[in-house]
């Protein structure tokens, strides 16, 4: 049996919410159109009144605003972070991308941050002390640990966080333990030399077994 389809803004091709000049109409399942005012005037309450929301929101748009179509994201990280004011830059990074975690920290470093990196391996947690069966040890023993990741950052006093390349779900562990500010630099993925999006691109053809069910192996 099918389920009913709850249309939202990923199903929208209409876009006004970012274009006030369009002719038009809202789709009829429209999220902005069914924003309440009390909604809308909480979020931007939020940006009002918290010092640091307001200058992240102003800061973002900023970089947008100047750096559009002309700076890698690379260059937005660096120059998002000297427009916030920050010092102190932690580094998550997976072990795997060691390398290009040392050139970021060169760029970083060269433009006067204090940086501190922790490798996704840092502790030496094995997997079985996860609980995690021998069918799933590859590929090796030894457990990624975003959890402890978050807490060297946090005793660190790191004011950024720039995430390199963690695993699916381990990134999400990273994330909700960071109490600094993170974004993400580098996404994982072992297949795509670290592009998901291509999947997307290639739906119609090399990856078009996405569109429909998986078997979870």
């Amino acid at each position: 049996m099918s389920q009913e389809i709850r249309r939202s803004c990923i199903d929208c091709a209409v876009t006004r919410c970012d274009n006030h000049t369009s002719t038009r109409p809202h789709p009829a399942f429209c999220v902005s159109q069914q924003v309440t005012e009390e909604q809308r005037a909480a979020s931007l309450n939020q940006y009002l009144t918290d010092q640091e929301d307001r200058k992240l929101a102003q800061v973002a748009a900023g970089i947008e605003s100047d750096g559009y179509r002309k700076w890698p994201r690379v260059q937005e990280t660096i120059l998002f972070a000297k427009r916030m004011g920050y010092h102190k830059i932690g580094i998550a990074t997976c072990v795997a991308l060691l390398r290009e975690s040392r050139i970021l920290a060169k760029m970083l470093r060269a433009n006067g941050f204090e940086v501190f990196g922790v490798g996704c391996k840092t502790g030496e947690i094995f997997k079985t002390e996860l609980g995690i069966d021998q069918a799933h040890q590859g590929p090796g023993p030894v457990a990624c640990n975003p959890v402890l990741q978050a807490q060297l950052l946090n005793e660190a006093g790191t004011e950024l966080n720039i995430v390199m390349g963690l695993c699916v779900g381990h990134d999400s562990l990273f994330y909700k333990h960071a109490k600094a500010v993170t974004t993400t630099l580098v996404v994982k993925d072992r297949v795509l030399v670290h592009n998901p999006v291509m999947a997307l691109y290639t739906a119609e053809g090399y990856y078009a077994n996405l569109m429909r069910p998986l078997e979870d192996e």
